[in-house]
């Protein structure tokens, strides 16, 4: 049986889309996700697929006017393009741009989305390119010293205390009743 083809001259191409509610739920639904401060990815491996991924993209009002959603998306495309490559066959993505979508692209146009998301989609299994450390080695050690504070943090933001700790009591035990 003779290999997929996937683009080339003369190839008739489907879109890579997700376009159908269904498909975005069976994604959200029954997929993995991942998220990052602009983006959220949800995964969902299609059974034995050798189709090429497909992405629905999902920007909210939130994230600003229509032509703020509609030129987050043309961006998000353009860098999923240069990324399709290294994409594993056969999933279903929904990426969903966050409100720091729109800093970023502001602050680092299209190499700072297309960075963004290349940093995700490498967590997820849709991911088939090289590994991010092995591009980077450089990248490893500031991985490594991002992932330990990382706790402290997420504890911190989730509003969590150590006992332990006396300087971490709440202001609001301090505060007299009025």
């Amino acid at each position: 049986m003779p290999a997929p083809r996937i683009g080339g001259a003369g190839a008739r191409r489907k879109r890579g889309r997700l376009s159908r509610s269904g498909d975005f739920d069976r994604v959200y639904r029954q997929g993995r996700s991942t998220g990052a401060r602009e983006f959220v990815v949800h995964v969902f491996p299609r059974e034995a697929s050798l189709d090429p991924p497909r992405v629905g993209l999902s920007v909210s009002k939130k994230v600003g006017d229509a032509v703020t959603r509609n030129r987050i998306k043309r961006v998000v495309r353009e860098s999923l393009q240069v990324l399709e490559a290294e994409l594993a066959a056969g999933s279903d993505l929904v990426i969903t741009a966050r409100v720091d979508a729109v800093a970023l692209d502001e602050r680092e146009g299209q190499a700072g989305i297309e960075r963004a998301l290349r940093d995700l989609l490498s967590r997820t299994s849709a991911w088939a390119g090289a590994p991010l450390d092995a591009a980077a080695p450089d990248a490893s050690a500031a991985d490594t010293t991002g992932a330990e504070a990382a706790p402290e943090s997420s504890a911190t933001a989730a509003g969590e205390v150590d006992p332990a700790d006396p300087a971490a009591a709440s202001p609001a035990e301090d505060a007299p009743d009025a």
